[in-house]
């Protein structure tokens, strides 16, 4: 087969703070998902123990963060040519932080819902913009461990949320929310200037073929509906965990944010954990392996097991919350592999499906929550059935592979 390198030389470009790069990627994560989603899961008892709004109320705020999750995520790509990206960047920060200091303020559930809309399309922005802005400028040989750091920002911003919030609500409600905003933008000062200023490197040159067969898409729709049946699955453990413990249990918020700080705990090793295996086992084992785990995980509080169990569940769900993302992420590049071109339009696709079912999700279970008569042993339950589901999916993915590769 005939090849045409491309052998023009790169062209220089100013050295760019890698880790300075990487840390204000961390800090994007924290932010933007760590505490902007997640610090509301600790907050739900007691913004309905403050009468601040009622149940059913409160956890459609929760949902509305989803919401915003998913036009973050949308409008991220759409604005990506038009402004630099530090811009955005920094916007984005600036906006978790304002949403924090606005919802100290609960003036009307329509003025609540709107700002945690808005902190959701903030994270949804910084998930989408923040790793790939960072991760070209870093050395291939190092890539994996700065997207590690980055993605861990999730993790370390879950268990601030679960160790600062308890400790703020001993002064009340609006310190906890003035709070989380300083703390917020004291993160967002100190990634101001790491953000690379200038474009990548270009890549090493690569040998263009004349044919190329077509990129294999059918194989990456099983790979979008297992990330999306995830997102499902996990959403009874990201907003209702804490007050499943706090209230369902009646074990007290005290209690509650300390099974939170373990779901963090989860998250910030998770990343880690699960690219250890997928070095070992490839990316679709990997993948198959944490499925059957997040099932044992996700089931265990529609068992109304003990305190150990409920623990055990806690770590697992919230290792797979970030840890599921860098599988998916390898697993979509795996099937890519000889087409690179089509890797980001496929992890753009693959997040916008997570985020639509995410959001779908979240309203549903907050219906069926006030429906029910809070029925919490119901909502895990339904996200058991979506990683089951998930599981399915990718066993006859799996099978018609091996068919496919046999025929």
């Amino acid at each position: 087969m005939n090849k045409v390198a491309n052998t023009e030389p790169r062209p220089h470009t100013p050295a760019v703070n890698a880790w300075w790069a990487t840390a204000a990627g961390f800090c994007a994560s924290l932010v933007g998902i760590g505490l902007a989603r997640f610090a509301y899961t600790p907050l739900l008892p007691a913004i309905i123990g403050a009468h601040w709004f009622e149940p059913s109320r409160a956890a459609y705020l929760g949902a509305a963060n989803l919401a915003g999750y998913l036009a973050g995520a949308l409008l991220a790509q759409r604005v990506a040519a038009s402004t630099p990206a530090g811009a955005k960047l920094r916007a984005m920060m600036l906006l978790a932080a304002l949403s924090f200091f606005a919802c100290a303020y609960p003036l009307s559930f329509a003025w609540f819902f709107a700002w945690r809309f808005l902190s959701g399309l903030a994270g949804g922005a910084l998930m989408v913009l923040a790793a790939p802005t960072v991760l070209p400028h870093i050395s291939p040989s190092r890539r994996g461990l700065a997207g590690g750091i980055i993605f861990m920002g999730i993790g370390v911003g879950i268990v601030a949320s679960g160790t600062l919030v308890p400790l703020l609500l001993q002064r009340g409600l609006w310190d906890v929310w003035i709070g989380l905003g300083v703390v917020s933008l004291l993160l967002a000062a100190v990634s101001w200037y790491g953000w690379p200023r200038e474009a990548p490197p270009l890549a090493a040159p690569v040998a263009r073929h004349t044919a190329r067969p077509m990129a294999p898409l059918r194989a990456l729709y099983p790979v979008y509906a297992v990330y999306a049946l995830n997102a499902a699955g996990w959403v009874p453990h990201m907003i209702f965990l804490v007050d499943y413990v706090a209230r369902g249990k009646g074990w007290g918020l005290d209690v509650g944010g300390q099974y939170w700080v373990l779901f963090g705990i989860g998250a910030t090793v998770g990343p880690l954990l699960v690219g250890a295996l997928a070095d070992r086992t490839g990316f679709a084992r990997a993948l198959r392996i944490a499925l059957v785990v997040e099932i044992f995980g996700v089931v265990i509080p529609a068992l109304g097991l003990g305190p150990v169990w409920l623990a055990a569940s806690s770590v697992i769900v919230g290792a797979f919350v970030t840890g599921t993302v860098p599988l998916v992420l390898g697993r979509v590049h795996e099937i890519l592999l000889h087409h690179p071109a089509q890797q980001g339009a496929a992890w753009r696709k693959a997040t916008v499906a997570f985020a639509l079912c995410q959001a779908v999700t979240a309203y549903a279970l907050s219906f069926i929550f006030d429906f029910s008569g809070h029925a919490y042993g119901l909502l895990f339950a339904i996200g058991t059935a979506a990683i089951l589901v998930a599981l399915a999916i990718d066993v006859a993915a799996g099978a018609s592979r091996r068919a496919s590769a046999q025929a």
